[in-house]
Order: C-alpha cells, then sequence, then structure tokens
C-alpha cells in the first residue's frame, strides 16, 4: 500500500464549499496582477518540484516516467495560459436608443467551481481544471479521484506556497458516489466540470440540469484514427502507436479504430503490430517504457473481458492478448465485428481494432458509427480528402497528419456526442466561468 487517504464524508464536502463560498466574497475582486502572479508563482514551484510531481505519478497512477514528464510539461502550460486569463476578462460598450445613455456590458466571476478529476491525467486535469477558474476570480472544490489522492493534496500545497489566499482551492478525498452529488448540488456551487465516464457524466448532466448548475464534460471516447493509401505509413504507424499505447490505453482520446485503406492494409498491420510488440514493458522510472500496469482489477477486468470475447467470437489477434502480471501487451485485433464488444465500448487498456476501408466515404461512414465523438485523426496527402473528412466526422476534434491525441491550453476541447458537453480553454472557460451584467448610465 503507497498510502492511505481520508474518505471525505457529506459534511467535509459542505464544509468544503462554504469555505470556498467565503473565501469568494473577497477573492471576486482580487486583482489581476494579484491572481497572475500568484498562478506565474505556482509555474514556477511545478519547475521547480518536477521531479517530485513525476514521482508521484509514477508510484501512485503507474505512470511510465516519459507520460508522468509529459503531464508535468502541460500543468506548465496551463498555470502560464491561466496567468495570460487575468487580463483578458473584458466587456464592451453597447448602443442605446436612449439619448444621453451609456450603455456597457461587464463580466463578473461566477463563485464556487466544483471540478471532479479522473486518474489518468490526474495532474493535467487537476490544473487545469482549477487554475482556469482562479484566474477568473472564483473559488474551487476539488474531488479528485480516489485512486489520485495524494497528487491532489499535493497541489493544494503548491497553491498555497505559490500565495493562494486560504480557502480559495479546496480538496476532499473520497468515493464520488458517496460525495459526489452532495458537491455537485450543493447551492453554492455555480458550476460543475467533470472528467470522467460516461455513465456518471450523464448523472452529473442530470443534477445539474436539475438544479440550474453550468457545467461542461469530458467523458469517454472510442476515437477513429484512418490511414488512406497516399498517406506516409511510418508517420501513420507511428501517430497510431502513440495514440493508443499512450499509458497503457489509459486515455479517454485513445484511437482504439483504426481504418487503414484496403491497398495497404497487410503492410500497415504488419509494422503496427511489430512497432506494438516491441514496446517497452519494464521498470516504470526507464524512459523505455511505455506500458504500466492497468489501475484497478475493474479496469484489468473489463480489457481481459474485451480480448476474451473478441478471441471467441473469432477476431484475430495479431499481437498481444496477454499480461504480465497487471500489465496487457499492447493488443492489436483484426477481424472485429459488431457483435464483439470491443466494436463499440471503450475498453480504456492497450487494445486497438483495425479495419480496411475502400474509399474515404468509407471512412467517414465508419469513423461516424458510434456514440461517441471525442477526437479523430486522418493520415493522407490530399488535402481535399482531409478537409472532406475533417467537415464530415463527428467529432469535437480532428488532427491531419497526427495523431488523436493532443491538447493545448488556448483551444477549445471537447467532444460531441456521449464524449461531452461544452469545451475546455482560456477563450471558453472566460465565457463558462463569469457571467454578463449590462450597466446603463443616464448622462445629462
Amino acid at each position: 500500500m503507497l498510502t492511505e487517504a481520508a474518505a471525505g464524508s457529506v459534511d467535509d464536502i459542505n464544509a468544503a464549499v462554504e469555505t470556498a463560498h467565503r473565501a469568494f466574497g473577497s477573492f471576486r475582486s482580487s486583482l489581476p496582477k494579484d491572481r497572475e502572479r500568484i498562478l506565474c508563482k505556482a509555474a514556477e514551484l511545478l519547475e521547480r518540484d518536477r521531479v517530485e510531481f513525476i514521482d508521484i505519478l509514477v508510484d501512485e497512477i503507474g505512470s511510465p516516467i516519459r507520460k508522468a514528464a509529459f503531464e508535468v510539461e502541460k500543468g506548465l502550460s496551463f498555470l502560464r495560459a491561466a496567468a495570460g486569463m487575468t487580463r483578458q476578462v473584458t466587456g464592451k460598450t453597447i448602443p442605446s436608443d436612449v439619448p444621453g445613455k451609456f450603455s456597457m456590458s461587464i463580466r463578473s466571476p461566477i463563485g464556487v467551481v466544483a471540478a471532479i478529476t479522473p486518474f489518468n491525467v490526474p495532474l493535467i486535469k487537476g490544473v487545469r481544471l482549477s487554475c482556469n477558474p482562479i484566474a477568473l476570480g472564483n473559488t474551487v472544490v476539488m474531488l479528485p479521484s480516489e485512486a489520485a489522492p495524494i497528487l491532489a493534496h499535493r497541489l493544494a500545497r503548491l497553491y498555497s506556497e505559490a500565495g493562494l489566499p486560504e480557502g480559495v482551492f479546496n480538496v476532499v478525498t473520497g468515493n464520488g458516489y458517496e460525495i459526489g452529488d452532495t458537491l455537485t448540488t450543493h447551492p453554492h456551487v455555480r458550476m460543475v466540470t467533470f472528467t470522467g465516464s460516461c455513465r456518471v457524466g450523464q448523472h452529473i448532466r442530470e443534477l445539474c440540469g436539475k438544479h440550474g448548475k453550468r457545467l461542461t464534460l469530458e467523458l469517454g471516447g472510442k476515437s477513429p484514427l484512418v490511414v488512406m493509401e497516399d498517406a506516409n505509413l511510418q508517420q501513420a504507424i507511428a501517430g497510431a502507436v502513440q495514440s493508443i499505447f499512450m499509458y497503457q490505453g489509459q486515455v479517454c482520446m485513445g484511437a482504439s479504430r483504426v481504418y487503414v485503406h484496403e491497398n495497404v492494409f497487410d503492410e500497415f498491420v504488419a509494422k503496427f503490430a511489430g512497432a506494438a510488440s516491441g514496446l517497452g514493458i519494464g521498470d516504470l522510472r526507464d524512459p523505455g517504457t511505455i506500458i504500466g500496469p492497468i489501475i484497478s482489477n475493474r479496469q484489468r477486468n473489463r480489457a481481459r473481458s474485451h480480448i476474451e470475447a473478441a478471441r471467441e467470437k473469432g477476431a484475430n489477434i495479431v499481437t498481444g492478448g496477454d499480461w504480465i502480471d497487471n500489465r496487457c501487451r499492447p493488443t492489436v485485433l483484426t477481424g472485429v465485428t459488431p457483435d464483439m464488444t470491443v466494436f463499440a465500448e471503450e475498453t480504456f487498456g492497450p487494445v486497438v481494432s483495425v479495419y480496411p476501408i475502400a474509399r474515404l466515404e468509407d471512412a467517414i461512414a465508419a469513423s461516424n458509427d458510434s456514440n461517441f465523438g471525442l477526437s479523430a485523426a486522418i493520415y493522407t496527402q490530399d488535402i481535399s480528402a482531409a478537409m472532406q473528412y475533417v467537415m464530415n466526422v463527428e467529432s469535437g476534434m480532428v488532427h491531419v497528419n497526427g495523431g488523436s491525441l493532443h491538447d493545448e491550453p488556448h483551444v477549445p476541447f471537447g467532444g460531441t456526442k456521449d464524449s461531452g458537453f461544452g469545451r475546455e480553454g482560456t477563450e471558453e472557460d472566460i465565457e463558462a466561468m463569469t457571467e454578463w451584467k449590462w450597466v446603463t448610465i443616464q448622462m445629462q
């Protein structure tokens, strides 16, 4: 056992929200330069303590060291971008039909934001779902995944050392199924931002609708990656490997469906399987290690059941399909059919299905044949084909000649259909986490 964390209660949630609400009374009037300074300082401290944060990510959630270092770099970029948000909260002057009336609109922070974060990228999401509301003058109550309490508390200490006033950022650890509803429905919580499963996200969406809360949801995915006949196969294979096997497939944007033109299908599958089978499965602190342990028994059982059900129904396991202790070897499947669970459901493990397609239209139709719509990718040298795919695929994000895993602080990040609601990003969060106020002044 690595650690023990407090199982927060309903009373703990209520106390944290009340604390955040009281802190909002003064923090809402804090100066942009002060919030900017705090967030810049937080980035400096994260840079200073990067090794400590990497160690936490390796030890607590089984991140290979390269993925842990990637999280730290993303956390730094989110903090620095948030510092810039403090000076982007602007209003408008508005023409008026009334003689002598000056009309304008201003933005104000909304209040307490509830941030519910996942286990797979706890630093990226912990930072992103807290620094943006803080940049705008809001306060935060964070409920982290029960698998990542150490990281959450370490982030709280980082903010405190950076000079964030007491009560602005609050962490309650515990089981979401026991205390999550209390957080999302608390009268002082004005907005909920959640990253996690579709089932829980739909439940939160219903609660927020009933109680009049703003929300953003970033949920599951079954992301497609298309390889056309004219694609650079080496580039496409590298992109496909990174898109599904990073953090042993426990990534919502993972490209678990790959559609390859029939004329290059056999070559792609052979080279893709060879690249997958060569991925490192060693010490998590070895930079050559890509595949680490699956987070829990429940997740391991899910991956096993998807692989075994596909095997029993006739799918071809080109490589992988077996385990080393709690690590699933990178698994490439062909011959997957709609009656197999892995065809439509998110495995959240290092498992990918590869399908032949004859035309771009087939790739678009297959990509859209899913309840998910988070990220998509296409590899082709034909800009017209690329743009046809971009304009017709049902996905919140599309990447041409790049993998499905990509994120930056200032982009509109999020999905369609069952993959989410709303968008994260600096501009989008300014819109979501502030409210307009119309002001008029009658001049003499």
